[in-house]
């Protein structure tokens, strides 16, 4: 019965029409086996061209591509060669399982393999923060240290004005970074907020008491306290937007000019303009502009990578360089692809 249940919910599932399937690779295997480590950018990256075409590639629904948490190391992902797919085998009791991509109960999902490097994001997803104008102005204030102390570090007692108890004891020590503008209509989107260290409170009053517990730069007196973040979810599948979204690379991290695949930027579009957790964009170079006949020719727009978006804000977001052929610079322009 349960074999059953499982063949009629792969016959089930929607069909999709696509304006194009994915492009296996002459190289692509017939099948692979999931290690720890993998991604599942990566072992689609095994057979086709475009890793990013999810949908196509593994049969998925808008109702599925926000979890990915069906491929655990030991999966077998077999290679369907006559619909350009991929589906996954499970061996269980001797017997042989076929799914499609769905939540599996048995398996934990902390051991499901992720999306992309999980490791090159997690600062990002719990520390480094897009503020809006007045966002850390409101926020706690380190006003005063113990023993007047300049520069505080591990260890080192502080004193916070205005902070609530109702938010639990740990938090994390910022001050205003520089600002992101527009660089099309020279809007304020926010600011990128420095992060400084955590301090964990010892004792909450109208001064409570905090003490420095980790400090990766200076903190001083007039730094701002932000409720430490909570565990994000990196359960995103990589995706397409439905509709366009036309984003410009505004800020590259380490306040470099260029960058280079993992690393990550941050662009000028944010959930108002209908970026997710989880689109792919395409990244494109302006292109030149040559004289034809004494007159200036501008050549069309060069593609050469995709981004990952993992962390949107109001009017900014984080995104991953997953692939690039080409420096990523700042007023490079990320595209639906």
């Amino acid at each position: 019965m349960q074999k059953l249940i499982i063949s009629l919910f792969c016959c089930l599932l929607p069909a999709f029409a696509l304006a194009a399937t994915p492009e296996i690779l002459n190289s692509a295997p017939d099948r692979h086996i999931v290690v720890k480590g993998d991604t599942l950018w990566d072992i689609s990256a095994k057979f086709f061209k475009d890793p990013w075409k999810w949908p196509q590639i593994w049969g998925m629904n808008k109702d599925t591509i926000n979890d990915p948490h069906w491929i655990y190391p030991g999966d077998i992902i077999i290679l369907n060669r006559s619909t350009g797919t991929l589906r996954v085998e499970v061996k269980k009791s001797g017997d042989t399982i076929k799914l499609s991509p769905k939540v599996r109960a048995q398996n934990s999902k902390h051991d499901a393999i992720p999306s992309i490097p999980a490791g090159d994001i997690d600062p990002f997803l719990r520390q480094a923060l897009v503020i809006g104008k007045d966002e850390l102005s409101g926020a706690p204030a380190l006003v005063g240290t113990y023993e007047q102390r300049v520069i505080l570090g591990n260890g080192d007692i502080a004193y916070v004005k205005d902070i609530s108890s109702d938010k639990g004891s740990l938090w994390q020590v910022y001050r205003p970074g520089k600002e992101l503008l527009d660089p099309d209509s020279n809007e304020l989107l926010g600011y990128e907020a420095t992060y400084l260290g955590e301090a964990e409170v010892e004792k909450f009053a109208a001064l409570s008491t905090v003490r420095i517990v980790k400090a990766v730069q200076e903190i001083n007196k007039g730094d701002r306290l932000v409720q430490a973040s909570g565990e994000f979810i990196n359960n995103y599948v990589p995706h397409a937007p439905d509709g366009q979204i036309a984003a410009r690379v505004i800020s590259i991290y380490g306040g470099v000019s260029q960058a280079g695949q993992n690393t990550i930027i941050t662009l000028n579009k944010g959930r108002r303009d209908g970026l997710q957790n989880g689109h792919v964009l395409a990244l494109y170079r302006k292109g030149e502009v040559v004289e034809d006949g004494g007159k200036k020719l501008p050549l069309p727009d060069v593609r050469y990578g995709l981004l990952f978006v993992f962390r949107t804000f109001e009017k900014a977001s984080y995104a991953l360089v997953m692939q690039t052929r080409l420096p990523v610079e700042l007023l490079d322009s990320a595209q639906t692809p």
